[in-house]
């Protein structure tokens, strides 16, 4: 086991390069199942949870050939139907895109009830109410989905709630159904429209997505292409918000600055100066920081992702904000360890409340989910003194060589390896 030491109070500086989105990669590498013929995916993150879903992909008999660290091309024409490793699933969430990739491939699939961070109920429902509606029995024995299908026929599908998850694994399992499929209420983010572009290379038929209606007409099958996957826009807003928390001039190199439109409009609301090109973004911070509230909210709102990280950067700012993450309720377990750190902040209800400008001290503190982690690293970077940061297999299933990175912007941050006495403390304390 790892561990994070960073050395708080130094400027960051320089040039960081963003890479390709973790929330497109989970649902592209599934994606490619569909396919007839060879898939290549160029700019995959080289992150735990795209090297997981690499590896089911082989377990259940794709052949990947890795060109380097980002690229990958899939054979998924000796892939069979046989139930999805059940460990492997439960180290990711978005192992259920399976689900829906198997339905519409083979008409029948077997997965484990998925994994990754806990933040509260996560459900399932409105996948299973769109394979259901498609014409597939789905069931749930001793942990595991099943799901099996005579034919998949095209249906009209309403969403309860607007879900990136279930929009996607309705798309793979409708693109290959008999018929016409409408997705109503359906999520709007970046990486859904990667998806689709995706399966269009692939000669899918798929219209009005990145609206809440998806208009699909089935097609008999799919071809393999080459996609090349979008820059991750949590990614970049986790480095734009270090860099207007310690940054002196920062540029955030490979972003599309309008899928971060929402963070970018409460940071100048704080007083950081930011400028934009087509594919950069420069931020430069002023010392005194202006408090502002925030409520996260599906695409194009506030992005749950990323408000443990903003949380950190509130600490900095002068008055009273107010976090309230209507996505995730369960998402405010980083308090505590910014707690540990010197920061003011109480909870009521499913808000946080930050009192500034605090100066954060440097403390042992834990990870405990993927976003939580880099809300760490930040206030980290801001404290202090020294910050040691365990849960680091978190941070691994989002960020590539994030160490590195704020390394080559100036920052002292290193990882060590945990000796056996603080695995057993660490163990004691979970």
């Amino acid at each position: 086991m790892e561990k994070i030491i960073v050395e708080g109070g130094h400027l960051l500086q320089g040039t960081v390069r963003v890479n390709g989105a973790k929330n497109s990669a989970v649902a592209l590498l599934p994606a490619a199942i569909l396919a007839d013929s060879t898939v290549t995916i160029d700019g995959l993150p080289n992150i735990s949870d795209v090297n997981t879903l690499n590896s089911i992909l082989e377990d259940i008999g794709a052949k990947i050939v890795r060109d380097s660290n980002q690229k990958v091309h899939i054979d998924p024409s000796s892939i069979v139907s046989i139930p999805i490793p059940n460990g492997k699933v439960k180290k990711l969430r978005a192992s259920y895109y399976f689900m829906g990739a198997m339905l519409g491939k083979f008409k029948r699939a077997a997965i484990g009830l998925p994994g990754g961070c806990y933040l509260g109920p996560r459900p399932i429902d409105q996948h299973i109410k769109g394979f259901e509606a498609l014409g597939a029995k789905v069931t749930n024995e001793k942990g595991a989905i099943y799901l099996h299908a005579e034919k998949l026929k095209g249906a009209r599908i309403y969403l309860d709630v607007v879900s990136v998850g279930a929009t996607i694994n309705i798309m793979l399992a409708a693109v290959l159904a008999e018929g016409k499929t409408t997705i109503e209420n359906a999520a709007k983010e970046p990486e859904i429209i990667d998806v689709a572009t995706l399966l269009t290379n692939m000669g899918a038929k798929i219209k009005g997505v990145g609206t809440d209606i998806i208009r699909i007409e089935g097609v008999k099958n799919l071809n393999g292409c080459r996609h090349t996957i979008i820059p991750d826009r949590i990614e970049a807003g986790t480095y734009v918000i270090a860099a207007a928390a310690q940054g002196k001039e920062v540029i955030i190199d490979n972003v599309i600055p309008e899928h971060l439109e929402s963070l970018l409009a409460k940071l100048r609301e704080m007083g950081v100066s930011i400028e934009q090109s087509d594919e950069q973004l420069l931020i430069t911070t002023k010392k005194n920081l202006q408090s502002v509230d925030i409520k996260t909210l599906v695409y194009p709102g506030f992005p749950t992702d990323l408000q443990q990280p903003f949380t950190s950067l509130l600490t900095k700012a002068e008055g009273t904000s107010v976090v309230t993450d209507t996505i995730y309720a369960a998402r405010l377990k980083h308090i505590d360890e910014l707690r540990r750190m010197n920061a003011k902040i109480k909870v009521e209800g499913g808000s946080a409340i930050i009192s500034g400008p605090i100066q954060l001290e440097g403390a042992l503190v834990k990870a405990s989910d993927l976003r939580a982690g880099a809300s760490l690293v930040i206030a980290g970077l801001m404290a202090n003194g020294m910050t040691e940061i365990t849960g680091v297999e978190h941070i691994e299933r989002g960020y590539e060589n994030m160490t590195e990175k704020l390394v080559n912007l100036g920052a002292r941050i290193r990882r060590e390896t945990m000796s056996d006495e603080e695995v057993k403390q660490l163990d004691t304390k979970i």
